[in-house]
């Protein structure tokens, strides 16, 4: 008799004891507070001014400089929001371009620059080709693909000779210009410039311009 009544005092205090367990952590984790999940909004993180950011290519060269007056970071599309920018294409073998707007954002790690405010890109005149100025309220610059293009109305000059048109594309490397819908040709010959208004074509090319 003695025995099983120790063995119910014995099973009672081992039931009490995984109660009391069971109590105890049911109760710290309803007393430790657990932090909310983070709410991602569009705050900037980081901010400078008079900066210069540089990618290079495998071998370390660079080929790519963006600077401007003013910098805020957005971590959660990771975007750079630039003030008074100016992009910098100097792609090896491809001759240099300026990019300068009012604002800029620059996407998708440097690979994307969306130029907004009075957009223009310059394209250095060397000893094989002629300067180039592409204008528009808005140019979105591939600078890993050097190309520059647009769907807005933009303003294309080399030398005396101009093309208006509603969207366009320009590659450096192939030197190949693309207008979409061209609505005012002006192009300069050894005699003059011969200016051209018509109803815009489907779609205008010119290479090596």
């Amino acid at each position: 008799m003695k025995e099983r009544f120790s063995s119910v005092i014995a099973l009672l205090l081992l039931l009490l004891l995984v109660i009391g367990t069971w109590w105890a952590a049911d109760y710290a984790q309803r007393s430790v507070q657990v932090d909310p999940p983070r709410r991602v909004t569009h705050e900037k993180d980081s901010w400078g001014r008079n900066f210069v950011m540089l990618r290079t290519n495998p071998e370390g060269q660079p080929i790519n400089r963006l600077e401007g007056d003013y910098l805020e970071h957005f971590p959660d599309d990771d975007s750079y929001h630039v003030t008074e920018p100016r992009a910098i294409g100097q792609q090896i073998g491809n001759p240099i371009t300026i990019g300068t707007s009012r604002t800029a954002v620059m996407e998708q790690g440097g690979k994307r620059i969306v130029m907004n405010t009075d957009a223009h890109v310059h394209r250095v005149p060397d000893a094989n080709n002629d300067a180039l100025d592409v204008r528009s309220q808005q140019l979105i610059i591939l600078p890993d693909e050097d190309v520059v293009y647009t769907d807005l109305p933009a303003e294309v000059l080399k030398g005396h000779s101009r093309m208006s048109g509603k969207g366009m594309r320009y590659n450096n490397k192939t030197r190949q210009l693309e207008v979409w819908a061209s609505s005012d040709v002006e192009i300069a010959g050894t005699e003059g410039r011969k200016r051209e208004s018509a109803p815009p074509p489907a779609n205008v090319t010119q290479k090596q311009p």
